[in-house]
């Protein structure tokens, strides 16, 4: 399943209808089973059933990123490919909905291919990442080991301002960042 960084929904259709789209394109079943698959989708990441009969430009961010979700999951995808899955939602929002990521990613199973460059996504769900720089990918590996590069494009984006405030934060940071391998400006 593929969820897009604006939610991509078919703004002419319900919410209800653009879940079952990828159902109803690949799926040869009944609409009553579709009407019950696209509820079960919305209840998966925590939406109500009242939702199922709103339109795209009812929604809020969050219900947007959620409701595009529940498409990506509807034909019960082993991998899932979000594409910058935080961007434009609130620091609460972001945070919820990289905790729904991470809860399905165990409960289903799921792999997760994610795009992104919001570092406290990367810290939530990742447990492997691949940086792009220079026009390749300039290394890959667990966040840790990244943490820990000596090269300069990396030291920049993961221990500059934001990486700082990120590492400096606390308990939620990989375990694997001791005390002596943070930055010397990180606070607590």
């Amino acid at each position: 399943g593929v969820l897009f960084q604006e939610g991509a929904l078919f703004s002419s259709l319900t919410v209800r209808q653009n879940i079952q789209a990828p159902m109803r394109e690949h799926l040869g079943l009944s609409q009553s089973t579709l009407d019950g698959l696209a509820l079960q989708k919305l209840a998966l990441v925590g939406l109500p059933p009242e939702t199922a009969d709103k339109l795209p430009s009812e929604l809020s961010g969050g219900m947007t990123k959620r409701v595009s979700l529940a498409r990506a999951l509807a034909l019960d995808p082993e991998i899932v490919f979000l594409d910058e899955p935080t961007s434009g939602l609130d620091p609460i929002s972001a945070g919820d909905f990289d905790d729904l990521i991470g809860t399905l990613q165990k409960t289903l199973g799921l792999t997760v291919f994610m795009v992104t460059h919001d570092l406290d996504s990367l810290f939530a769900i990742c447990d492997r990442v691949a940086v792009l720089g220079h026009k390749k990918v300039i290394a890959a590996g667990p966040i840790s080991e990244l943490l820990l590069s000596d090269d300069p494009w990396l030291k920049s984006y993961f221990h500059g301002k934001r990486g700082v405030i990120r590492l400096s934060a606390g308990a939620d940071r990989p375990a694997a960042v001791a005390a002596e391998d943070r930055p010397q400006n990180a606070r607590r």
